[in-house]
This record gives structure tokens, sequence and C-alpha cells, in this order.
């Protein structure tokens, strides 16, 4: 049964004060960034005020989410598969693959913040390619730090402290590669653990 406009409509300030707290971000903050006033972006999250097209494209640019999720739009007649998109570390990732095992493909959203991210370092088993598609990428790997650019590509054991975050404070996109150890995304054997950089124009 389809949903009313209404009720599709009526949801969207829930979806909004969601995203956001996922994010660690006050009003003001987003509207900062959004330059949605924060009496309006108020009014949207407690359903006051009607979401207008206008403020719906920047709110869905900083969350890093489609539009048609923000608003719960139904894909009706469309047979693909839309795998839901993972919320982790204050980034969103979303899977390209279903494969169990193996390389696994996401494609990596970076919200846009006023304030930079405290870099907090991981380690775990395996191997990681990554891929820029838009904005700056600070990568910081071990003892060193690159800022990665559009078309340019890193790969790098994750057994090496690393963490991913936004050079500049704006939106970033990757698609990441992700293997068991051992499992790179090229052929070519490097002897050490140093992550390979390569422009990708």
């Amino acid at each position: 049964m389809e949903r009313e406009p209404e009720d599709v409509l009526g949801a969207v300030g829930a979806r909004l004060r969601a995203l956001r707290r996922e994010r660690g971000m006050t009003l003001a903050g987003v509207a900062e960034v959004t330059a949605v006033s924060e009496s309006t972006l108020s009014r949207l999250e407690s359903g006051q005020r009607r979401p207008a097209l206008d403020l719906l494209l920047p709110l869905a640019r900083l969350y890093g989410v489609p539009l048609d999720d923000l608003v719960g739009a139904p894909r009706t007649g469309d047979p693909r598969i839309h795998l839901k998109p993972i919320r982790r570390f204050g980034m969103v990732f979303v899977p390209l693959s279903r494969r169990p095992g193996g390389m696994q493909a996401f494609k990596m959203i970076i919200p846009a913040s006023p304030a930079l991210r405290e870099p907090t370092p991981q380690t775990h088993e395996g191997f990681e390619w990554l891929y820029i598609l838009s904005g700056r990428l600070r990568l910081l790997l071990g003892e060193r730090e690159l800022t990665l650019t559009p078309g340019e590509v890193a790969e790098f054991d994750t057994t090496l402290p690393h963490w991913l975050g936004s050079a500049d404070g704006g939106v970033v996109e990757a698609l990441i590669l992700f293997g068991p150890q051992g499992a790179r995304a090229h052929l070519r054997v490097t002897p050490d653990r140093t992550p390979q950089c390569h422009d990708g124009q």
C-alpha cells in the first residue's frame, strides 16, 4: 500500500535529526556548513517546517545520503538490490559487493564538518586499496601523513596504524577494496609495507 505524501514528508524531520546526531553535529554546526538557518533546521527536524528541495539538497550533501533515502521515497519497479549504508567512525560506507570472504568493495563518504576530526588510528588484519573520487583525503599511516586528491590511489597493509579523514573539512568520496591479509588489488609485490600511491589520471 502506497504511503500518502504527507506521511512521507512528515518522517523527514526524524531522519534529519537522526543523521545529525549520528554525525555528532549540532544545529549550529549544520547551519554553518549548509547556510540554512539554525531556526529553520530546528523547525524541519520537529516537523513544524515543510521540507522543500532547496533545504533538503544541501542537507543530503552534508550527510552523504541520496535524496531518495532522506525522504524515504519508495523505489518502485527497480529490480536492483539496494544495499544499506553502514555508518562507522563518523563515515558512511556503502557496500558494493555481497560476496562472503575475499575482496570486499565499498564506496566511502566522509561528510563535511566545520571542525576537523581528531585522528584515532586503528589496526586490523587485512590489506586496503582506495581510489579518491572527490575531495581531499587525509591519510595517516604509521608515522606518515599524506593528502590524497581526486584520481590518486593508495594501498597499504592495515596491520599498520591508520586513519582516514577529510584534509580540509569538506566532503570526501572514495572507492575502497578491502581484502584479507596477503590479498592485494594489484599483482605487483613490494618488499615493504609502506603505502603505494599512484596518480590515477
